[in-house]
């Protein structure tokens, strides 16, 4: 490893709002790079992502250990008094148990069978007349907005369209009542917010770990009533779905593991890209005209969205048995993290990686959603909400730039990729 390279810290504050140029040094001097702060390699570059997806045996995605650890550091980290607090909240919790993110082969296929036939092509068809009239709904929020003495119209697109879309999606998929959608607009963002493993006030722990509470028992309490009264939506399939080869029901616990995850993959990643799609519109408005009312266009725009801001950045493998990756070599029980952001801009992949192109051949190989056998089974869903989202966007407005003195930047993670904010101006098209 070069000295350049050994420098560079992808945990610092600022390198973790922008780590693209760190990506780069580590992609040209360091691809499996040794970050000491967290005790993990990172690997960078795409042909080496993608090979260590291959080789799933020695590459495990049982990393629970590595979530586990890096809770306790934020947990060692609290006062004492904070620490009794969410040690008294997490005794009236259920362990879940890992299923589908943290499992490999054949385990994971015995839970992602059980719900991958709601992502099919056709399920996807199907549901695309419900997702457009939530896109339009939100439509009218921003329709709404402050509009000055010249037309044009001013909001923060994040709480107006970016966090509601998705978030509305996953509730009827999930079969939310509308009583409960308050409470579980809260606890479904805050149990996204976790995987960001960013830091948190004494305070901001013990209210995520009470909202993690009350969304269990919400959860819990839908599975049992939908095993008694069944209704067409995922909670139902879980409740009452069985393992082939045990025959059995899924207990609560592992219910809601794969609740939880898709939580995550159903609405954090996708208000993600919806923000920096629009950050990019806002700073290339070329872009605005051409790409309005040509679905292919819009399609290829998705993608080199979710290329140049993966919205999950990277994920976790735990080394099986003594390799070399690389060229560098890891002993079994070590750690890697797969950068997809890292990889998705290697310019041995992508000509011109740091630049959106709408007309790039083979947009769809950026790993955004993975790759293998865990590929997000969400990610038809995703992609469905994301053009016709677009698409309504550019239909319905237009001169898209970013508000005076907005300056839009990511929250500092190295899991998810989100932008908090985002304040826009904007003029309805006549």
């Amino acid at each position: 490893m070069s000295q350049q390279a050994a420098a560079v810290s992808l945990f610092e504050r600022e390198t973790l709002i922008d780590p693209y140029s760190a990506f780069k040094t580590l992609r040209d001097q360091a691809p499996v790079h040794y970050e000491p702060a967290l005790d993990i390699h990172v690997v960078t570059r795409y042909e080496l992502v993608r090979e260590a997806i291959r080789d799933a045996k020695t590459f495990s995605s049982k990393f629970d250990g590595f979530l586990n650890k890096s809770r306790e550091i934020m947990f060692a980290a609290a006062p004492p008094e904070v620490q009794q607090k969410l040690l008294d909240i997490n005794r009236q919790m259920l362990l879940l148990p890992p299923t589908m993110l943290t499992l490999d082969e054949p385990e994971h296929t015995r839970y992602r069978s059980l719900v991958s036939r709601l992502f099919t092509g056709a399920e996807i068809r199907k549901s695309e007349p419900t997702v457009q009239a939530v896109i339009d709904r939100s439509i009218g929020s921003l329709l709404s907005g402050h509009k000055d003495g010249a037309g044009c119209r001013q909001a923060d697109f994040m709480s107006a369209f970016a966090f509601p879309v998705p978030l509305r999606i996953i509730g009827d998929r999930l079969g939310i009542p509308e009583a409960d959608r308050p409470f579980f607009d809260e606890a479904a963002t805050a149990a996204a917010a976790a995987l960001r493993l960013s830091p948190l006030t004494p305070e901001e722990m013990v209210h995520r770990a009470e909202l993690a509470l009350g969304l269990q028992n919400l959860l819990t309490a839908l599975v049992d009533a939908r095993r008694e009264q069944p209704a067409d939506d995922m909670i139902t399939i879980l409740a009452n779905g069985r393992l082939q080869d045990e025959a059995r029901l899924l207990t609560h616990a592992e219910a809601l593991s794969i609740l939880q995850q898709f939580l995550v993959a159903g609405h954090e990643t996708t208000t993600s890209a919806f923000g920096w799609g629009m950050v990019l519109l806002c700073r290339r408005p070329e872009l605005q005209a051409e790409i309005r009312g040509d679905a292919g266009l819009i399609r290829t725009f998705v993608e080199e969205v979710l290329r140049m801001e993966a919205p999950v950045q990277g994920l976790p493998r735990l080394v099986t048995r003594d390799t070399t990756l690389g060229g560098v070599r890891l002993p079994a029980g070590s750690m890697i993290l797969l950068s997809f952001a890292a990889a998705n801009r290697d310019e041995r992949q992508f000509e011109d990686p740091d630049r959106a192109n709408i007309h790039r051949p083979k947009a769809g190989m950026q790993l955004a959603f993975g790759s293998g056998v865990h590929f997000c089974i969400g990610a038809p869903l995703a992609r469905q909400e994301l053009n016709l989202g677009f698409r309504a966007l550019l239909d319905r407005f237009t001169r898209f730039r970013l508000a005076e003195g907005a300056s839009p930047q990511a929250e500092p993670s190295f899991i998810l990729r989100n932008v908090p904010e985002l304040h826009i101006d904007y003029q309805e098209r006549r």
